[in-house]
C-alpha cells in the first residue's frame, strides 16, 4: 500500500506543476488567457498597455474544426501571438488557416506579422486595410466589402460590415454552427463605459448594433472586444449606451 500512496502522490505532484494547461485545453499565462466557450469556440484574451486605460484586457475568437482554425483579432503582440498559434497547432491540433483582424487598433492586428510569419493568411473589410496602410501598420492581405464567407474545416464562418460605431471599419465574426458572435469592440459587455471614441462615430453606433442584433436573432453567446461574454443583452445593453 505504501508503494502505491507515493506513485499516487508522485503523479499529483507532477500534475500539479503544470497549472497552465487544463484538460479542457484552456491555458492561462501573465499574458495570454484561452478559455472554452462553447464546442469548438475557443475565447483567447491577452493585454494592451494604454495611456487612457491602462492595462487593457483584449478578448478574440478561435473558431475550428477537422484540423482547421479560423482566429478572430490578434493578441496584442507578435510574441504573444506566437504562443497562441503555437498552443492552436499543439493542444488543438489544427493549422491556423485565417485570421481576421476585425478593425485597425493594436487590439485586434497588434500581432498580426506573427500570422503572416507563419504562413496564415490574413483577411480584413478594405476599409481596415486603408486605414492600416494610410497609419503604417501591418496590412492583412486579402479585403472585402461587405461580407466574407469562409470555411473551417467542414462549417462555415462569416465576417460582416454592418456600419460604423467603435471605428468606421468595425466588422463582426459570426459562427452559425454554434451560434456565437464575436461582436469585437462593436459590442460592449454589461455596464462597461463607452471606453475609447478617438475613432468612433457614436450617432451610428446604436443603429448597427440593432442591424447586427435583427440579421442575427438566433445568437446565443456574444464575445466582447473586452470584458465578459454573454447573451443578446450585450447588444441591449450597447445599443442603449449609444442612443442618440
Amino acid at each position: 500500500m505504501k508503494h502505491y500512496f507515493f506513485y499516487g502522490l508522485a503523479f499529483f505532484l507532477l500534475s500539479s506543476c503544470k497549472p497552465n494547461v487544463q484538460a479542457d485545453k484552456n491555458y492561462v499565462s501573465e499574458n495570454l488567457v484561452i478559455k472554452k466557450v462553447k464546442d469548438n469556440v475557443y475565447e483567447h484574451t491577452s493585454y494592451l498597455l494604454t495611456n487612457d486605460f491602462g492595462k487593457v484586457p483584449c478578448n478574440g475568437m478561435i473558431v475550428f474544426d477537422a484540423g482547421e482554425a479560423v482566429v478572430f483579432d490578434t493578441p496584442a503582440d507578435d510574441s504573444t501571438a506566437t504562443v497562441l498559434i503555437n498552443w492552436i497547432k499543439d493542444r488543438l491540433k489544427c493549422k491556423v488557416v485565417a485570421v481576421i483582424p476585425t478593425h485597425f487598433h493594436a487590439d485586434c492586428l497588434g500581432g498580426l506579422q506573427a500570422f503572416h510569419t507563419n504562413q496564415t493568411p490574413s483577411y480584413a473589410a478594405n476599409k481596415t486595410i486603408d486605414f492600416a496602410k494610410t497609419k503604417k501598420l501591418i496590412i492583412p492581405q486579402h479585403g472585402f466589402d461587405k461580407k466574407l464567407e469562409l470555411h473551417v474545416g467542414n462549417r462555415e464562418v462569416i465576417a460582416e460590415f454592418n456600419g460604423e460605431g467603435h471605428t468606421k471599419d468595425n466588422i463582426i465574426g459570426y459562427f452559425p454552427d454554434q451560434k456565437v458572435m464575436f461582436g469585437g469592440c462593436l459590442i460592449k459587455e454589461v455596464n462597461a463605459t463607452k471606453g475609447n471614441l478617438e475613432d468612433a462615430n457614436v450617432n451610428d453606433w446604436s443603429e448597427t448594433v440593432r442591424k447586427v442584433k435583427q440579421k442575427y436573432p438566433e445568437t446565443e453567446l456574444i464575445i466582447p472586444g473586452h470584458g465578459e461574454s454573454g447573451g443578446q443583452e450585450l447588444f441591449d445593453y450597447t445599443i442603449q449606451l449609444f442612443k442618440p
